[in-house]
């Protein structure tokens, strides 16, 4: 919502907000001539509102939403104001799949801006020396294309970015069969369609590229996976690859991607937006290689109660392999209770794990308490979990 906001407020709407609560993102709006206010109230729609565009994490019973329908003002989900918006630009790429899309989407933008072009885009994810969203100069548009509630199939690229496909989000969409089915609907609407189609291994020994993103050194492997779709991306609007890789040796990563926080006194403390349980086996192997012989305490917050049950044995299962685990508060997006939670999660896991109920010091207490040393702390999530850096040892320049 945030980079879309930064995107109308360039094209000269009028935007006016709420949120549950204020930060950094909302303070930047606030900043760029948005209105933004904390909570939700049917008093904060203006007047001369022209339309509501909501989150699919907001329910009809949002008084603001129900202000708006009794007042006749017409709503839209966030992914179709977004397919809206990428209308106007002749040229559109969207970036959609289950893993990767934040930063095949960063990579392709840090691509084009480097080499000359000023493209609009929405990435969901910070990214240093690089906004969220910007509305460019109206002749290319890349985006993000959201499966999580089918809103990609309103989209209608130029070129379509597909790095894979699993079944994350089927419980929203209707099931399994309709989320793949909404992947083919969405590919269908593109005119050009690039996906992988070597192995991860061949992908790495022929990129020939130098990707200097900061984190443990088994990352990049990751990261020049999705460079390679990146740079087909770029391709297509008549970049080379030898220019798109030469322009990715600077970039800086995604935060929260394998982002390290710390590393001092034997201690290691990694942040990963992993959070669903091919990410948290990503996640561990790759810390394993990286640090060897090293006690690795995961610090994991399950993100959606529905992504919880039906994950729930695999979650279980990949967070085994750390040596010692902490279960923080499930982030709870779209549903607020769920059948299972955070002390069913440890449960499962066994004796090395714990589910700590708590607010966020007590969280980063738990965590380093009797912590071995050298240790590594990984923390792994999509949701808030990052406000646990408040309480856990600063950032260290190496």
């Amino acid at each position: 919502m945030a980079p879309l906001a930064r995107i109308a407020l360039a094209r000269g709407y009028r935007v006016a907000g709420s949120d549950k609560e204020l930060n950094s993102k909302t303070a930047e709006l606030s900043r760029l001539g948005a209105v933004v206010h904390a909570g939700h109230d049917a008093a904060r729609l203006p007047e001369d509102c022209d339309l509501l565009v909501f989150s699919s994490a907001i329910p009809e019973d949002n008084p603001e939403r129900i202000a708006a329908r009794q007042r006749g003002i017409p709503e839209m989900r966030r992914g179709a104001f977004l397919a809206e918006i990428a209308k106007d630009y002749p040229f559109s790429i969207a970036v959609s799949g289950s893993h990767g899309k934040t930063s095949i989407t960063a990579m392709l933008v840090w691509i084009l801006q480097k080499n000359g072009r000023h493209p609009g885009y929405l990435i969901g994810g910070s990214v240093d020396h690089l906004s969220p969203g910007d509305a460019g100069d109206g002749t290319v548009f890349v985006t993000e294309a959201d499966e999580s509630d089918g809103t990609h199939t309103l989209l209608h690229p130029t070129v379509g970015i597909i790095p894979n496909i699993e079944d994350d989000h089927a419980w929203s969409v209707g099931g399994r069969e309709q989320l793949f089915q909404n992947f083919r609907a969405f590919a269908g609407n593109c005119r050009k369609v690039i996906v992988p189609q070597e192995t991860a291994e061949s992908f790495f020994h022929t990129a020939g590229m130098d990707l200097n993103v900061p984190g443990p050194a088994g990352f990049c492997g990751f990261q020049k996976a999705d460079a390679l779709l990146a740079a087909a991306g770029a391709e297509t609007l008549g970049i080379c690859r030898e220019d798109a890789f030469a322009a990715l040796a600077d970039f800086p990563g995604v935060q929260r991607r394998m982002t390290i926080h710390y590393q001092k006194d034997g201690l290691t403390i990694v942040e990963d937006y992993a959070h669903h349980p091919t990410e948290v086996a990503a996640a561990v192997t790759l810390l394993r290689e990286q640090y060897p012989g090293q006690h690795l305490h995961l610090l994991f917050q399950p993100h959606r109660y529905a992504r919880l049950a039906q994950y729930f044995d695999r979650f279980a299962g990949e967070l085994r392999k750390g040596d010692s685990v902490t279960v923080a508060p499930v982030f709870a997006a779209w549903t607020e209770t769920g059948s299972l939670g955070s002390a069913e999660l440890a449960n499962a896991i066994g004796p090395k794990a714990r589910a700590v109920e708590a607010g966020w010091e007590e969280i980063a207490g738990q965590s380093l308490q009797n912590l071995p040393r050298p240790a590594v702390l990984a923390v792994l999530g999509a949701g808030d979990v990052e406000k646990v850096f408040s309480y856990l040892p600063p950032d260290e320049s190496f």
